[in-house]
C-alpha cells in the first residue's frame, strides 16, 4: 500500500473521529485489517492520527490564521481533517517534502471534498508555506 492509500485511510480515522463516530485506534485496526494494508501503511497511518491529535489545537489555530472569515468548525469536516492532517506533515514532519504534503492534500480534497475544496485546501496551504517557509 502506498503512502497515498494510506492517507486515505488516515483521513478516514480523523474524519470518523471529528464527527465522533468511534475510538481512532480501533477504527484504523479496522480500516487496516479491510483494505488488507500492511505494516509499513498502518505505522504511517498510526503516526498522520497521533500527530494530529496531539497537535490538534496548534494546527487548528494554524488553520483560523490563515482561514481568513472562516471559523475551523465551520469549515467542512473532510476538508478540515484533510488541512489537518497536511498541516501535520507540513509543520512536524521535515522529512516529507512540502510539495508532497500540499500535492496529497489537493488529491485527496479533488477525491472526497467538494468542487472548490482542492483550491481553498492549496491555498491555506500555500499561504503557511509563504510566511513559515
Amino acid at each position: 500500500m502506498k503512502r497515498r492509500a494510506a492517507r486515505e485511510l488516515a483521513l478516514k480515522v480523523l474524519f470518523a473521529r471529528d464527527l465522533g463516530k468511534g475510538e481512532p485506534y480501533s477504527l484504523l485496526d479496522h480500516l487496516v485489517e479491510e483494505e488488507n494494508a500492511g505494516e509499513r501503511a498502518k505505522s504511517f497511518c498510526r503516526r498522520l492520527i497521533e500527530g494530529v491529535i496531539t497537535n490538534q489545537e496548534s494546527i487548528d489555530n494554524t488553520i483560523q490564521k490563515y482561514a481568513i472569515e472562516w471559523d475551523v468548525s465551520r469549515i467542512a469536516a473532510v476538508d478540515r481533517n484533510i488541512m489537518r492532517m497536511a498541516l501535520f506533515e507540513l509543520l512536524y514532519l521535515p522529512e516529507i517534502p512540502k510539495a508532497v504534503a500540499v500535492n496529497e492534500a489537493v488529491e485527496l480534497a479533488k477525491i472526497y471534498g467538494t468542487e472548490d475544496s482542492a483550491r481553498f485546501i492549496n491555498g491555506i496551504l500555500g499561504n503557511v508555506i509563504k510566511e513559515r517557509g
